[in-house]
């Protein structure tokens, strides 16, 4: 064998070393950030997941609103992503507690009743005005001391919460996406979508709840969106007995 035969096959061999182990790394790069997926979600390989649908409020027949179909879509769209598999509910029909299926409950608690189950249970400090007149605080916020209101179309508001009930590492959270309008809950979805990864690095596996603000959405649809704060404190805190209205008002500028 002469140097250039030599030559050659030592690069191709090199080459091929080198694609093998950057394939590796590649591999276990992907597994890892699967895993840290999986872990966030509570959703490893093959598992069962629930992704409860409420219904639209302005129809007397039972349907969906279509922004919080997009909703559903995104979030089947997670849970696929992670190798597991979703059951949807409706939100009259489910009976059962929490903890062992990840569960995705999307609408306001005057859409879903298994929201404002959720919501008695574990976000004691938040309160959502479902009053169907017409008026300043309809579908406003108000947490611990805070009043959100919207305006619709320019300014609206919705909250993000991951939660976990108890301290056994098998249990399973629930992401709750409550929104002052459909297009809002799809805007939380997406955010979830496209922040979970720094929603893991700064929470890990524990509870947050988020207070989210999508900007005009008649033309942006849900697609701008700022975090106001993380009212995981004040949401989980009880509001005292005679505290009927909040202290401070925010409203679009």
């Amino acid at each position: 064998m002469n140097d250039d035969v030599r030559n050659i096959v030592l690069g191709v061999v090199a080459a091929g070393i080198s694609a093998a182990l950057g394939w590796v790394a590649r591999t276990y790069l992907w597994k890892r950030k699967l895993r840290r997926k999986q872990t966030f979600f509570g959703l490893p390989d093959n598992s069962e997941s629930l992704l409860v649908v409420n219904r639209d409020p302005a129809t007397a027949e039972p349907a969906v609103h279509r922004f919080d179909v997009f909703a559903l879509l995104e979030l089947s769209a997670l849970v696929k992503d992670c190798g597991a598999h979703v059951q949807v509910v409706t939100q009259d029909t489910v009976h059962q507690g929490f903890g062992e299926r990840t569960e995705f409950c999307v609408g306001g608690p005057g859409s879903n009743r298994r929201m404002t189950a959720h919501m008695a249970a574990m976000l004691p400090g938040v309160r959502v005005n479902i009053d169907p007149e017409p008026g300043p605080d309809r579908g406003a916020f108000q947490i611990g001391g805070e009043r959100y209101r919207m305006e619709p179309g320019v300014t609206e508001y919705v909250l993000l919460a991951r939660l976990t009930v108890g301290q056994r590492h098998e249990t399973r959270p629930v992401f709750l996406f409550c929104g002052q309008r459909a297009i809002t809950n799809q805007a939380a979805t997406r955010y979830l979508a496209r922040h979970h990864e720094r929603l893991h690095r700064k929470h890990g596996d524990s509870s947050f709840v988020l207070l989210l603000k999508v900007v005009n959405s008649q033309a942006y649809g849900p697609d701008v969106v700022e975090l106001v704060s993380d009212v995981t404190r004040a949401a989980q805190t009880p509001l005292p007995a005679q505290a009927t209205a909040a202290r401070t008002s925010h409203r679009a500028s």
